[in-house]
């Protein structure tokens, strides 16, 4: 610390110290009201909100850190009820309120109306959360700050001991950051897990998630959790067929997965895996009168032998925001699981923008949403992405960088009805961090909707 600096401090006014210990604390009573509000609204199960009140308290916004006590209160009556399984609304809360003594301290049953109508929405509460709690670190930043000039102007201690008070202040304040983790381990504590898991991967005990195409799996050793497959197309292709067959794949062997298509609708991928399990053409399922009666009992079959044990979920959100996915993965993730999540596709996935963020920063945006996510939930996601006519991907860069696979796929009678691989597609590996770059056929027989090894036709 420079000499100038020293004496600035040294002579700092009095009156402006004083000033620091009387100031009001950071704190924002509006997005306390709001968090309290969204997890008023979401409190109860069955309702279609429920999963933003698990969300919201997965901040780890805890009761003292709210600045208004009345609001430490309201929480934890809201935890009280939640962790004894009970609805959490006005009304219950109210109650445990009332049961407890404290209903009048909090300014009785309209206070929790109020918060209730501070709220624009449920889905919001996660925000408003980190908002109360960035506010309440700024004041145990205060509050170790005013501990340590406190014990130095009284002049009490050694210097040792008030070098170790600030030390520990400091390590508090550290400590206590928001989503601050600790340090990470060594190689050395890394390197029974590596050798675990390595015995696992040589004797075949440990391998990704199948995409459902014997090479595509040895090149690429599957899907692993934490990474992103990138699969890119031009339109009419078939990447959704593809991705839709690889999401079963993985459903069969029991990994929970979810399929988010912006283009298709439930029915239309319930149609798309019928006709690829089934072998039923599928315009037999989607024209009126077209389903024979054997047909119809091959779609019955399916329902007791597959649709009834398989874990995929079919999310088809009602708008087209990354939020909403992310959402719905994350509920998934606390129902059960997720191990597979897919995204069809990339251009068509909304994110909170201003109006100078260009479209390519938009996707970009996404593409980083979705690699956050996959790390988050330790899952794989397939992302599909739209070719243009150049065969480029759009916004490449972005989307390669985060990708671990790219999979580029393209069938030679695309623009050439005559050619002599009439119904191959080339599945060309562009980028590949877990083995070599490389392209793989496979057969299309998109008119049952599937793509299937060459060697298994």
């Amino acid at each position: 610390m420079s000499t100038d600096i020293l004496t600035q401090h040294h002579h700092t006014d009095p009156d402006e110290q004083a000033a620091a210990f009387t100031r009001t604390p950071p704190q924002d009573l509006p997005a306390e009201q709001s968090v309290l509000g969204a997890l008023l609204l979401s409190g109860s199960p069955g309702n279609p909100a429920h999963r933003y009140f698990a969300e919201t308290l997965e901040t780890g916004i805890v009761a003292e850190e709210y600045y208004r006590p009345a609001h430490a209160t309201i929480h934890r009556a809201i935890c009280g009820l939640n962790a004894a399984g009970e609805p959490v609304d006005a009304i219950t809360v109210a109650d445990e309120l009332t049961r407890r003594g404290e209903l009048t301290r909090i300014g009785g049953a309209g206070y929790l109306h109020t918060c209730v109508q501070a709220v624009p929405t449920a889905a919001n509460g996660p925000y408003y959360a980190e908002i109360v709690r960035a506010k309440a670190y700024r004041r145990a930043v205060i509050d170790s700050a005013q501990s340590i000039l406190q014990y130095a102007y009284s002049e009490e201690g050694t210097e040792g001991e008030v070098r170790d008070l600030v030390e520990q202040k400091l390590t508090e304040i550290i400590a206590g950051t928001p989503c601050l983790h600790q340090a990470p381990p060594t190689v050395d504590d890394l390197y029974l897990d590596f050798i675990a898991d390595l015995e696992d991967i040589q004797n075949g005990k440990k391998a990704g998630l199948t995409y459902g195409f014997a090479d595509l799996d040895t090149i690429t050793s599957g899907m692993q959790p934490g990474n992103v497959t990138v699969v890119a197309a031009q339109s009419g292709v078939g990447k959704s067929t593809l991705a839709l067959n690889a999401a079963v794949a993985a459903a069969k062997t029991g990994a929970r997965v979810m399929f988010s298509s912006l283009e298709m609708s439930s029915t239309e991928l319930m149609q798309k895996i019928a006709a690829a399990e089934g072998k039923i053409a599928l315009h037999h399922l989607t024209h009126q009168g077209a389903l024979t009666a054997q047909g119809w009992e091959t779609v019955r079959r399916l329902g007791a032998d597959l649709f009834r044990s398989l874990p995929l979920r079919v999310y088809r959100p009602d708008g087209a925001s990354l939020s909403d996915i992310v959402s719905a993965a994350r509920a998934c993730a606390r129902d059960g699981g997720l191990e597979l999540l897919v995204v069809d596709y990339l251009q068509l996935v909304e994110v909170e923008q201003s109006r100078s963020i260009t479209r390519e920063q938009a996707v970009a945006s996404v593409s980083r949403g979705l690699k956050n996510l996959s790390v988050q939930l330790d899952c794989h996601v397939i992302a599909l992405s739209q070719l243009n006519d150049d065969g480029l991907m759009r916004e490449s860069r972005a989307i390669k960088n985060d990708a671990s696979v790219v999979i580029k796929v393209h069938r030679p009678d695309a623009d050439d009805k005559e050619s002599p691989r009439s119904g191959e597609v080339d599945l060309i590996i562009e980028k590949n961090r877990f083995g070599p770059t490389a392209t793989t056929t496979v057969a299309a027989q998109l008119h049952y909707s599937r793509f299937q090894d060459m060697n298994s036709m």
